[in-house]
């Protein structure tokens, strides 16, 4: 009896430490010697954002930043996009922007861009009563009104680049302070590299450009940010216990390491925000869209950016001294 008993401890002892590993260890991806083809790839892409912004003419800016009104609407009945163009066929509207947002139909946003100082007020209204003019009271609901003056929307452009510029600049300090000035650099230019992207991305969808998107790059560099300080700290470590390896065995051996926790946690964020922007509705479209590229873009970025960096500047240093 006593056997039997610590033959079934044994084996419950044996189910209990049985752990799922999404990365079984001892897995070695030559990470470091893809540094150049992934460097070709940020390059391409960052380009075709670039470029795509361009032939834009710039980013498709929401009220928040262009200036002027929108009013974002529901009928109760599916209505032709053509209706609401007659409806606000007005002398008071001008470049008036009428958007089915979905719904079946129903939701549309109206944008008048670019409204003279001190009207965008009147502009509101009028979009007002020409819909109800067209289609009576009762046959719509009015879900949300926005009214920006030009010059507040230049200011807020201005504040928006600098609180973006600002984090890169003291999230790059960070990291250089709480390690080495090398991965201070890679931390700079990974997140600057995670910036452009998400705009290239946001050019290329097309996605309004506003406040909300602002704050979503600004999540994108704090989340970045994080995901590089687990690779980096556990670079330092491995350096200081493998004194002999050279860097580029470290910095593989670390990714490695943590390649686990980083998908698991960049794969929980990006499922949460997927969703987001598949059932979020239309408001915040362009946050989801921004969260849920940036997120791929910072995970990507401290492998193939931030690390690739380190390791450049100490071949650099180490030629220096020679």
């Amino acid at each position: 009896m006593a056997d039997r008993a610590n033959k079934d401890t044994e084996k419950t002892a044996a189910v209990e430490h049985r752990f799922f590993e999404l990365i079984p260890p001892g897995t070695r991806i030559d990470f470091v010697g893809l540094r150049f083809k992934m460097l070709i790839l940020s390059w391409s892409l960052i380009a075709c954002g670039l470029m795509s912004i361009y032939l834009h003419g710039g980013l498709n800016y929401g009220i928040d930043f262009a200036g002027g009104s929108m009013v974002q609407v529901r009928f109760d009945q599916p209505t032709a996009v053509a209706d609401l163009r007659t409806a606000l066929d007005r002398p008071e509207l001008r470049e008036v922007v009428v958007q089915d947002v979905g719904q079946g139909g129903k939701e549309f946003q109206v944008r008048v861009l670019g409204a003279a100082e001190g009207g965008s007020t009147l502009v509101a209204d009028a979009i007002k009563a020409g819909l109800l003019a067209k289609f009576g009271e009762g046959t719509y609901d009015v879900l949300r009104v926005e009214t920006v003056g030009p010059k507040v929307g230049k200011d807020l452009w201005r504040d928006a680049t600098l609180a973006v510029l600002f984090a890169t600049l003291i999230m790059g300090a960070y990291i250089a302070v709480r390690f080495e000035v090398r991965f201070g650099v890679g931390a700079a230019v990974a997140l600057v590299h995670d910036v452009l992207l998400t705009l290239g991305a946001l050019s290329v969808a097309n996605m309004e450009f506003d406040l909300t998107t602002v704050a979503a790059l600004l999540t994108v560099v704090g989340y970045s940010v994080h995901d590089t300080v687990i690779v980096s700290d556990r670079i330092r470590e491995n350096m200081a216990k493998m004194r002999r390896e050279s860097l580029a065995t470290i910095i593989n051996l670390s990714i490695n390491e943590t390649l686990s926790r980083t998908l698991i946690t960049s794969g929980t964020a990006i499922l949460v925000t997927a969703a987001l922007f598949l059932l979020g509705g239309s408001v915040i479209h362009s946050f989801a869209f921004a969260l849920l590229v940036g997120f791929v873009v910072g995970t990507y970025s401290s492998i193939y950016v931030a690390s690739p960096i380190v390791l450049y500047l100490e071949a650099r240093s180490t030629r220096a001294r020679r």
